[in-house]
C-alpha cells in the first residue's frame, strides 16, 4: 500500500492495471485482484484521486463548479478541502484540510481512521469558527461533502458552493499540491507507528509550512505572510 500510494501520488492516472504493470517485476507476480482490492481500501482509481473517498450521494445536489478562470487575487475569496490517505508503519489514517487558495495558508486540518463526515466537519467549522468565511467554498462530489451535516453550515453562512467536474483531478489543484508536498516532504520521511505521533508530528509540519515554508508562487514568502499578516492589516483598518 506504501509503493502503491507513492506511485498514485506521483501519477494518478494509473488505473488498477497499469498499477499492476508498475508492481510487477520478472520473477515477482502480484494478482491484480490484489492490487484492486488494495486500491479500493486506499480509495484510489484512475485520473481522479479518491472516488471512494469522493463518491458522490444519491441523496443530495451537486453544485456546479465555480473557478474554471476564475481570478482568486485576494484571501478568503476560495476554500477548498479534501480528504487523502496516509500510510503509517502500521496501519493508516485519512486526512482532511481546508486551504485559503490565494495564500495556500492550512486553516484547519483533521485525521480519522474512517471515511464518515465527522472529522470533515470537524475541520470545516475550525476553519469558520477561526478565520471568518470564503466568498466560495469548492469540494469534490464525496458523499462526505455533498451530504447536509457538511453544507449545512456553509448554507447558512451564505457561502458559494463550488464542486470539482467528476473525473477532473486538476479542479481541485492547489490541495491536490498540498498533498504531494505533505507526503514527500514529511509523511515519507517519517515511518510513523501511530496516529498519536502521526498527529504530533503533522501538527508541526502544519505549522512550519504555514509560516515556515516559503512558496516560489507567493514571492518566496510563506502563507501565514500572505493571510494572517493581511488579515491583521484589515482588522486594523477596520478598527481606524
Amino acid at each position: 500500500m506504501r509503493h502503491i500510494d507513492r506511485i498514485f501520488t506521483d501519477r494518478p492516472e494509473l488505473g488498477v492495471r497499469r498499477m499492476h504493470q508498475e508492481l510487477t517485476a520478472p520473477g515477482s507476480a502480484i494478482n491484480i485482484k490484489r492490487i484492486r482490492r488494495l486500491m479500493r481500501l486506499m480509495g484510489l482509481e484512475a485520473v481522479y484521486p479518491k472516488p471512494n473517498l469522493s463518491k458522490a450521494s444519491s441523496e443530495h445536489r451537486v453544485y456546479p463548479y465555480l473557478l474554471r478562470g476564475l481570478a482568486v487575487e485576494e484571501r478568503n475569496h476560495v476554500w477548498s478541502t479534501d480528504i487523502t490517505y496516509i500510510p503509517m508503519a502500521n496501519g493508516f489514517l485519512y486526512l482532511c484540510a481546508v486551504i485559503d487558495w490565494h495564500s495556500r495558508f492550512v486553516l484547519s486540518w483533521r485525521l480519522s481512521n474512517t471515511l464518515l463526515v465527522d472529522f470533515c466537519v470537524d475541520a470545516l467549522e475550525e476553519a469558520l469558527g477561526k478565520w471568518g468565511k470564503p466568498q466560495i467554498f469548492n469540494t469534490d462530489q464525496g458523499s462526505q461533502f455533498t451530504s447536509a451535516r457538511f453544507l449545512d453550515p456553509l448554507r447558512s453562512a451564505e457561502v458559494q458552493i463550488s464542486m470539482d467536474s467528476k473525473g477532473r483531478a486538476l479542479d481541485n489543484i492547489f490541495v491536490e499540491r498540498l498533498w504531494r508536498t505533505v507526503k514527500y516532504e514529511h509523511v515519507y520521511l517519517h515511518a510513523y507507528r501511530d496516529g498519536l505521533s502521526l498527529y504530533r508530528g503533522l501538527a508541526q509540519y502544519f505549522h512550519f509550512y504555514n509560516y515556515g515554508r516559503k512558496h516560489q508562487s507567493l514571492g518566496y514568502q510563506t502563507p501565514a505572510q500572505w493571510y494572517v499578516e493581511m488579515r491583521e492589516k484589515d482588522n486594523n483598518a477596520i478598527s481606524e
